[in-house]
């Protein structure tokens, strides 16, 4: 830990250490801190035709909260941090204590910090994200989750409007969420404005409605799907998916989940290229032609 070495006088006539020995941390009000998590993984859709890739599905691991506020409804994996734990210890030990799920790499994504956004308490949340493989992780509800399911997530933006303004421009879009795992269906519609006046952007979230959905997750969500939708475009988080050996098919068929949207093979593969590397295996599936097999390129940003 850095040490202050400063030994000038403040204007009562105290040094530094001396000043520190008679802190009051009571002076200012402590909001609590919270570490909420969106853990996305991509998963098979059962289909009749074995010749064909099986269709996939996104989807979004969440809990259903035993106690209150909002019992029974379903939220993202979180929870409070301690005074003697960082925000990434926080988030792991949470995660696998509510979910079992461990080891697993997160990115810090966003921190919320709306005034009356918890019923609670002044509660400010840092969320993570990460993009993992769930036929390797095995989900059990803990502590106080009552349960703990992987949903599909549909994510669509279903109205989009734009104002002129007299230095710049409003952009806005109501996107709707949907969630679905067997009989359980929650949904949200999310409000995004975008503000532009000149080269100052103001950004601003807000959950016109919540089915199911604890606490302001819903935006949480909407938010997570368009920074996992980008982050893909640059970065090799997509891998976590894909087995060691994997064709470009496969890989392809993941991209367009994620987006959401078909994307043109030749143009995908000349894009993709830089990332992966061609080994001399080839499948040997029943029913399909034998594609060759390709492996990550770890040192692809290095190219």
């Amino acid at each position: 830990m850095p040490k202050s070495q400063s030994n000038s006088l403040n204007h009562q006539g105290l040094t530094e250490q001396q000043f520190l020995d008679q802190y009051d941390a009571g002076v200012y009000e402590r909001p609590s801190v919270t570490a909420d998590m969106l853990i996305f993984t991509i998963m098979d859709q059962e289909q009749d035709n074995y010749r064909k890739l099986p269709e996939k599905s996104l989807q979004l691991l969440l809990i259903q909260r035993g106690e209150h506020p909002f019992m029974g409804q379903w939220a993202l994996p979180g929870g409070f941090v301690g005074m003697k734990e960082s925000l990434d210890e926080a988030a792991a030990r949470e995660l696998r204590s509510e979910t079992g799920l461990n080891e697993i790499y997160m990115e810090q994504l966003y921190t919320w910090g709306e005034v009356e956004r918890d019923p609670r308490t002044r509660v400010i949340s840092t969320s993570y994200m990460a993009l993992v493989d769930s036929s390797t992780q095995q989900v059990r509800a803990g502590e106080d989750a009552q349960d703990a399911r992987w949903f599909e997530l549909n994510y669509r933006v279903m109205q989009e409007t734009k104002t002129h303004l007299p230095e710049g421009c409003r952009l806005e879009k109501e996107v709707h969420i949907r969630l679905r795992h067997q009989d359980i269906e929650l949904s949200g519609v999310v409000k995004v404005t975008r503000t532009y006046c000149g080269t100052i952007t103001g950004v601003h979230w807000e959950v016109l409605q919540s089915e199911g959905i604890a606490f302001d997750h819903a935006k949480m969500i909407a938010y997570g799907v368009e920074r996992l939708r980008s982050k893909i475009e640059y970065t090799d988080i997509v891998f976590n998916l894909m087995p060691p050996l994997f064709t470009l098919s496969a890989l392809q068929q993941v991209y367009e989940t994620i987006l959401d949207r078909e994307l043109l093979a030749p143009a995908f593969r000349r894009k993709i290229a830089p990332r992966v590397m061609a080994t001399n295996e080839y499948t040997r599936d029943a029913g399909h032609r034998p594609s060759q097999l390709y492996r990550f390129r770890p040192e692809w940003e290095d190219a």
